[in-house]
């Protein structure tokens, strides 16, 4: 009889983890949320005076991408004043990239037309800003523009460095090469998790029982080590869904750290051969 499959804990920000975990267990896969990134709105005035100014002309731009899921709920905000109307963007040859499937959901959830969304090849390697190029570099022309819409850490600039803002940034350094002009706007603010004792205690019972720590990001691997200085991960075992997180789980101190894509069907199959 095969092992049971180890325990997962999902260290997304709470919306995404819940997905995940309803996911890996209709696939029997035991799983747990912790958040190890808290999101929530951006309350900077001048910031949101930005992001009401770019909902406000959507139509003006060759493409939006969007960072993550998270930047598409918090652009599409429902109950604020200044509503989006998405039937005004489907009507426009504008373009909503997204660097992932979770992304691509988020927005199709949102009500944007899927025929009106770009994002990697499903086989694609990775889901980041490099593969998703790879299908829209043929839609910039000289003078168009795009508006990358993005999250804001509330840790210090370039503290906890991560995939997803390296990757915004090669992005707008292609398509500026190809001549099209690149904005920026911050619609939700990201910062460290408040663990509860019940969240430190999962931490540490994970931290040597043989559980799967699932991480998408470097910041998250960052705010685990914040919360819980000193504690040992000799002994855990994480799998990593891009390169340079697996980079900063070894740096923690994760005694064995695995890559794989940040699709389920990946995710799955790799948790499954730990077993």
């Amino acid at each position: 009889m095969a092992a049971a499959a180890p325990r997962v804990i999902v260290t997304r920000p709470a919306r995404e983890a819940a997905h995940w975990v309803t996911q890996l267990g209709a696939h029997g896969i035991e799983a747990v949320a912790l958040p190890l990134i808290a999101i929530g709105p951006c309350t900077d005035a001048a910031l949101r005076q930005a992001l009401d100014a770019a909902r406000a002309n959507v139509g003006t731009y060759r493409a939006l991408m969007f960072v993550s899921g998270n930047a598409v709920a918090y652009f599409f905000e429902p109950n604020h004043p200044v509503a989006l109307d998405i039937h005004a963007l489907a009507a426009t040859k504008t373009r909503a990239w997204a660097p992932g499937p979770g992304t691509t959901r988020a927005l199709e959830q949102a009500g944007v037309p899927s025929n009106a969304i770009d994002g990697p090849a499903p086989d694609a390697p990775q889901f980041d800003s490099e593969a998703l190029w790879q299908q829209v570099a043929p839609q910039v022309r000289p003078g168009d523009r795009v508006l990358i819409v993005r999250g804001r850490s509330a840790t210090p600039q370039g503290a906890h460095e991560s995939p997803q803002s390296n990757g915004r940034e090669w992005l707008a350094q292609q398509i500026e090469a190809r001549g099209g002009q690149v904005e920026f706007v911050v619609a939700y603010q990201r910062g460290a998790p408040r663990f509860t004792a019940h969240e430190v205690a999962l931490a540490q019972q994970a931290a040597h029982d043989g559980a799967v720590w699932l991480l998408s990001s470097s910041e998250a691997v960052a705010h685990l080590a914040e919360a819980l200085p000193g504690q040992y991960w000799g002994a855990a075992q994480a799998l990593a869904t891009h390169p340079r997180i697996a980079e900063a789980a070894r740096a923690a101190g994760f005694g064995t750290v695995r890559e794989c894509r940040p699709a389920l069907e990946d995710v799955v199959a790799s948790i499954e051969s730990a077993t």
